[in-house]
């Protein structure tokens, strides 16, 4: 998919197939029983309904003339108990299929989810995150209903429908055909709107998941709003996305409202058209239907388009709910390009050798960012890596931790190439802190144990201790039992590093991964962090990316990379006496310094 924005409208890959909507149905079978269950109790509530109309008719033909009271009153004694059992059902109906709707909608949901945190970087790398919410959440939401309706109610009125134009035909043949003579204009109608409510509903959600996406970037940018007074001019971008949305939601409501009104019209002309006939047969004094017999027939008349216009609204709900299900198995079909391979093995114990061979690496077709690279680290070694911003110095560490599959050349650990082994056996063995310090909503206890969910509340404390974290945590009203919010912005950049560094550490990993690991830190903390880091590196690989050079000197090898090869390699004496790439990077960073 191409990169997009949030005033880029999606295209869909694949055209919508019936089957995604057998497939969404498929979804039913761990509620299959209660599901048999609730049609068989709701066709049993359709058929003894069906004979309200024969009551009665029963009551004018024979009762009424006959005088015979018991027998009204028995009759209306049995419609009463009909109409009972049926508000009782009914009440079984919505509890039921309320249940199996909502299952249905939490195991695609999760389905989703755990499909989306199995995706590689380069899915997140080319879409808006509200985009990709907005699938998740509205989209599931929008097709609940759909699932705690719309099968039983199907499949119920399908049948009454059958049941109806039984006792229908039974009456009388001729009305009957009368009364079904409109179904070919509806049938007309549905297919005329069908194409366009599509479509409609396809721009619709296009202009929801731009509206979603804008939302999202907003909130998270709302300090740059804020600070560039650009609060205004948001909100007229807010106003003409909303607008978008609302005039492409208005363009194909009326389709939707169509159907509703044409089922009404035309079950009006079908019932009048049947009572002039009927009524002119008894006024010519033909025997061919009785007073009671058209009344019945005109019940079940009034009763044959009541589930036609149930199944022509569950037909619009159907045409919507087809606009988000094509986003949502579009999503759940994108494939996980980093993936186990087949047959893959587990990772082994890590000892920390690591081997770049011939890597070559693109994020876009035709622009390589890593070009032939070749390095070795052998076990124990700190390796720091610099060059200028985007020689792709986090490239060779993503490709490390398989973020990314290489184009070619191999990646290996211990001699093993990580393309063999499974992802998590590789992954739970490093240790990786990127550049974006993310923190999650919660403790700082529970954040820094992310790192290692089976670790004490001792482990924790020494993990940040080590880092230096432990003292401004303790310094807080719960100490590491304060609860911080989403993305820590009750915390200072630094301080969301100092507790990302510690999750990292907590690990405990063979081969650790520092991107940017001091850039929000300090001096003064930093001098104190590198004393913990030379005790903690001893016996882990490491990869460091520093664009503060002072932090990285006691490196075993530095590696200045620019425009995707290795120019230089050494350590920094060595570089220094080189009087290359290195020493002039270094150089001027000392001369600004001098400056400053």
């Amino acid at each position: 998919m191409a990169r997009n924005k949030y005033d880029v409208d999606e295209t869909l890959e694949t055209k919508f197939d019936l089957k995604q909507v057998i497939r969404l149905f498929g979804y039913t079978g761990p509620f299959r029983k209660k599901l048999a269950a609730t049609i068989v109790i709701m066709l049993f509530t359709s058929a003894i309904g069906m004979l309200i109309p024969v009551l009665t008719q029963r009551v004018m033909d024979i009762y009424i003339p006959a005088g015979d009271k018991r027998g009204i009153v028995a009759m209306a004694m049995i419609a009463m108990g009909i109409i009972l059992v049926s508000a009782f059902n009914l009440r079984i109906k919505i509890k039921w299929t309320a249940e199996i709707g909502q299952g249905i909608v939490h195991a695609l949901r999760s389905d989703l989810f755990a499909h989306l945190q199995e995706l590689p970087f380069s899915y997140y790398d080319s879409r808006p995150h509200g985009k990709i919410q907005v699938r998740l959440v509205n989209y599931v939401n929008n097709i609940s209903d759909l699932l705690s309706n719309g099968i039983v109610n199907t499949i119920t009125d399908c049948c009454s429908l059958i049941f109806i134009m039984c006792f229908m035909f039974y009456y009388s043949v001729p009305l009957t055909l009368i009364c079904m003579c409109g179904l070919p204009v509806l049938g007309a109608i549905v297919l005329f709107v069908k194409k366009k409510q599509r479509r409609g509903w396809q721009l619709a959600s296009n202009k929801q998941s731009n509206l979603n996406a804008y939302i999202a970037e907003s909130i998270n940018g709302v300090r740059v709003t804020q600070a560039f007074v650009r609060e205004k001019r948001n909100t007229q971008i807010f106003n003409n996305l909303s607008g978008s949305y609302r005039k492409a939601w208005m363009s194909v409501i009326k389709y939707n409202f169509m159907i509703g009104p044409v089922v009404q019209v035309i079950s009006i002309l079908a019932t009048a058209l049947v009572y002039f006939v009927g009524v002119g047969w008894l006024a010519a004094g033909k025997d061919w239907i009785s007073v009671g017999a058209l009344v019945a027939l005109s019940i079940y008349i009034g009763q044959f388009w009541n589930p036609i216009n149930t199944l022509a609204s569950f037909y619009n709900s159907l045409l919507t709910a087809i606009s988000y299900l094509e986003r949502i198995f579009e999503t759940i079909d994108e494939p996980v390009n980093v993936k186990d391979a087949p047959g893959a093995a587990e990772m082994p114990p890590i000892r920390g050798e690591v081997e770049f061979r011939h890597v070559v690496f693109s994020y876009e077709p035709g622009v390589r960012i890593l070009d032939d690279v070749n390095f070795r680290a052998e076990v124990g070694e700190s390796f720091a890596i610099v060059g200028p911003t985007g020689a792709g110095k986090t490239t060779i560490v993503n490709l490390l931790s398989r973020f990314y599959n290489v184009d070619g050349g191999q990646v290996l650990v211990d001699g093993i190439d990580i393309g063999t082994v499974t992802i998590k056996s590789l992954r739970r063995q490093m240790g990786v802190m990127m550049q974006d310090s993310f923190i999650f909503s919660g403790t700082i206890m529970d954040n820094i144990r992310y790192g290692n969910r089976d670790a004490t509340d001792e482990e924790v404390v020494r993990a940040a201790k080590t880092v230096c974290a432990h003292d401004f945590i303790i310094k807080m009203e719960n100490g590491y039992q304060t609860q911080v919010n989403e993305r820590g912005s009750r915390l200072s950049a630094g301080q969301r590093q100092l507790i990302s560094f510690a999750r990292a550490l907590l690990a405990d990993p063979k081969i650790l991964i520092l991107d940017e690991a001091t850039s929000s830190i300090d001096t003064e903390t930093e001098i104190l962090l590198q004393r913990g880091l030379l005790e903690l590196l001893k016996g882990r690989t490491s990869f460091i990316i520093a664009h503060r050079l002072s932090t990285i000197k006691n490196s075993d090898c530095i590696m200045y990379i620019d425009n995707g090869n290795i120019l230089e390699k050494g350590s920094h004496e060595e570089l220094m006496a080189k009087q290359g790439e290195y020493y002039q990077l270094y150089m001027s960073q000392y001369a600004f310094l001098e400056n400053n």
